[in-house]
């Protein structure tokens, strides 16, 4: 079992008649609700956050990419991930994940990701997506062109890293005379590939055929694991192997506190903040960027995303969220991991206007009271020996 940190870096400070007066904090929200000083405060306090969570004994912490949106302020998590190198030293850096057909051209992809390896000492996890839906209005990319590019892009930094440069590339979308980027990765004969997906049936056949690691993204409905999580065991099967736990990973926000009430009350009207004003609109799907059978998968999915639901009870009901006392929250995990199979759990608490203060008195709380024992008792002793002799 492998244990992430997971930050959006949100934009807290929207007005409060967001709700009413805009329509939604992706692509036309405008940039003059930014505020570069704060800008400079947030950043500071969310990587001050990541850092500790290497401290706390997190196996990895994880970064990932979005565009002109107040929902998360990465549009370069490269960038973040460069400063977190230089302020850790045990756990795995996760960015998840480049978004490979907005990048022209993607060996920029390559380079940046093994800079990154070779500066963390071989921590690096490479997370390649297609992208959401917003970016491609974003960036005004072509979406019909999506999966091409991306399946593309990632064959070539594939190769760049694994095969002695220069070389030449051609295919349909790239062309390069001379392959041959400096530095090459720390880690052989690659990173680890993280493929994030919200049901895409092509995603998930395409990560099975490859044996890389699929990765759920939150703010789902639990039946809507269970379901893609079965449909990614029988993909590999056709593949012709087993899935492995570590190939599955479950996003889930988690906030502890020292009671079930109190976490509730601290929790709560941050998650609902995120939800009214961060997820509004944010299902901007353009057309051609995923295939009909998929988008029928995906909209059979809409009412259980959790910007569709209204009540706590919801929340709890479809395991949105993980809210309690460590008590709680380790009773939940126990169960919902062995349920789904999942053998990483990407779970971040600081969601929309959550102060710095209350993120980490949950972080040290899960740590101390609850990451001990949603472990594998095998691989509990063995960290607790580990941690005994050091």
């Amino acid at each position: 079992m492998q244990y992430y940190f997971f930050h959006l870096m949100p934009w807290p400070y929207l007005p409060p008649d967001f709700d009413s007066k805009y329509d939604s904090a992706w692509v036309w929200l405008s940039n003059a609700l930014y505020d570069p000083v704060k800008g400079h405060e947030l950043y500071t306090e969310y990587i001050n956050t990541l850092a500790y969570a290497d401290e706390l004994g997190f196996d990895g912490i994880c970064v990932n990419e979005h565009h002109q949106n107040a929902y998360g302020l990465m549009p370069s998590p490269n960038v973040i991930a460069g400063a977190l190198t230089q302020r850790t030293r045990r756990a795995k850096i996760a960015v998840i994940g480049n978004a490979l057909p907005l990048y022209n051209p993607p060996l920029r992809v390559a380079e940046e990701f093994a800079m990154l390896d070779v500066m963390s000492g071989g921590r690096l996890i490479a997370g390649m997506v297609v992208g959401g839906g917003p970016e491609y209005y974003s960036y005004q990319q072509d979406p019909t062109y999506a999966r091409e590019r991306f399946r593309e892009a990632l064959d070539l930094i594939i190769k760049a890293w694994t095969q002695p440069g220069p070389f030449l590339w051609n295919s349909k979308h790239y062309f390069f005379r001379y392959v041959n980027p400096w530095p090459r990765p720390l880690q052989k004969p690659h990173p680890p590939i993280w493929i994030p997906g919200v049901g895409s049936l092509e995603t998930i056949e395409f990560v099975a055929q490859r044996r890389y690691a699929y990765l759920g993204i939150p703010y789902f409905h639990i039946d809507v694991f269970r379901r893609v999580f079965g449909q990614f065991r029988e993909a590999c099967d056709k593949a012709g192997y087993t899935a492995k736990p570590e190939q599955m990973g479950w996003g889930i926000p988690v906030y502890v506190a020292e009671t079930d009430r109190q976490a509730r009350e601290e929790f709560e009207p941050h998650l609902w903040y995120f939800v009214r004003n961060h997820l509004k609109n944010i299902n901007l799907v353009p057309p051609g960027y995923t295939s009909p059978r998929s988008v029928l998968a995906i909209m059979k999915n809409k009412h259980l995303f959790l910007y569709e639901q209204k009540t706590w009870d919801d929340i709890e009901s479809g395991v949105y969220a993980i809210v309690g006392s460590p008590e709680t929250v380790r009773q939940q995990l126990n169960q919902y991991r062995k349920e789904l199979g999942a053998g990483i759990i990407l779970t971040g608490c600081q969601t929309g206007t959550l102060p710095h203060d209350l993120a980490r008195k949950s972080m040290e709380l899960f740590a101390r009271e609850v990451l001990p024992h949603v472990r594998d008792p095998q691989e509990a002793e063995i960290r607790r020996t580990g941690a005994a002799l050091a």
